[in-house]
C-alpha cells in the first residue's frame, strides 16, 4: 500500500511539473514580448527610433477617451528620438532595463514596476539599455495634438552616465 501511494504521489508531481513547463512555454511564444504581458506587435519602420522597436496598439484614442495606449518593445540599444507630447505621456515599465531622460536632466534607469509621468511639451526620450531589452506600456494623451518628433539621441547622450 505504501509503495502504491509513493507511485501515485510521484505521478502527480510529474504531471504537475510537466503542466507548469508547458504553460511557461505557451506564455512566451514568438507573438508575445519577453515581459509576457502583451503581444509584441509589429516592427516600427519609421525613422522616429534608433534600433529595433516593436509596437502593439492596445487602445486607440476616440471621442470617449483621447488616450492612445500601446505596448512598446525595445531591443537592446534601441531608443526613441527626442520628442514631446502636447498632452503628456505616462510610461509603465513591464520588463527589462531602460532609460528615460528629459532635456536638461540626467538619464534615469528604469526597471519593471517603474512609472514615469512625462510632462506636457517637455522634450524627452526613452528606450532600452545598451545590453538589455526594455518593455513599456505607453499612455499618450491626444486631446492637444500629436507627438512632436525632434532630433535623434546621439550615442554620447545615450551612453552618458553608464558604468
Amino acid at each position: 500500500m505504501k509503495k502504491i501511494r509513493q507511485t501515485v504521489l510521484g505521478l502527480i508531481c510529474s504531471i504537475s511539473l510537466f503542466s507548469c513547463t508547458q504553460e511557461a512555454k505557451v506564455s512566451h511564444d514568438a507573438n508575445t514580448d519577453e515581459s509576457g504581458l502583451f503581444a509584441k506587435g509589429k516592427k516600427v519602420t519609421n525613422d522616429n527610433f534608433t534600433g529595433v522597436v516593436y509596437l502593439q496598439p492596445l487602445i486607440e484614442s476616440d471621442s470617449l477617451n483621447q488616450n492612445n495606449v500601446g505596448n512598446v518593445s525595445f531591443e537592446p540599444g534601441a531608443r526613441s528620438k527626442w520628442h514631446s507630447h502636447p498632452a503628456g505621456q505616462i510610461l509603465l515599465v513591464t520588463g527589462g532595463v531602460g532609460y528615460y531622460q528629459e532635456k536638461g536632466r540626467s538619464k534615469v534607469i528604469l526597471r519593471k514596476g517603474d512609472v514615469i509621468k512625462c510632462p506636457p511639451n517637455v522634450p524627452h526620450w526613452h528606450g532600452a539599455s545598451a545590453d538589455t531589452a526594455f518593455f513599456q506600456v505607453a499612455i499618450t494623451g491626444r486631446e492637444k495634438g500629436p507627438t512632436v518628433w525632434l532630433e535623434a539621441v546621439s550615442d554620447s547622450i545615450y551612453l552618458a552616465g553608464d558604468r
